[in-house]
């Protein structure tokens, strides 16, 4: 499924990303926690553009074979990084920095979700 530009799209955007955080890192700007976070997201944004791309290219021809290909395919590289960048940043938190996800309903039958953060940082 992955192959040709959106794979090399995502993994140079990824790999970027990732250059810069170890920068950040080893001058002391980021802790460890906050680099797995980081790294954590990096990569699922990569995954994201990846898909993105993919779908977004496929979408695009679908309603106008060519410039729509084109088209399809930035706006599913900005979709999927971000939708990817979130939910890795979020994962990240979970897994690393251990801050529940907290199930409170406002007062209809919908659910929000709220994290919690830790007392200790």
């Amino acid at each position: 499924m992955y192959k040709g530009a959106s794979f090399w799209s995502g993994v140079v955007s990824g790999g970027i990303s990732q250059i810069e955080d170890m920068r950040a890192y080893m001058k002391g700007d980021l802790t460890t926690q906050d680099f797995s976070v980081h790294t954590t997201r990096n990569v699922t944004g990569a995954v994201g553009i990846m898909a993105g791309m993919e779908y977004g290219a496929v979408l695009g021809s679908a309603v106008l074979p060519g410039i729509g290909t084109i088209i399809g395919s930035i706006v599913g590289f900005m979709v999927g990084n971000r939708l990817g960048s979130y939910a890795g940043y979020q994962v990240g938190n979970i897994v690393f920095k251990q801050t529940p996800l907290l199930l409170t309903g406002n007062g209809g039958t919908s659910l929000r979700i709220e994290q919690k953060m830790n007392e200790s940082h």
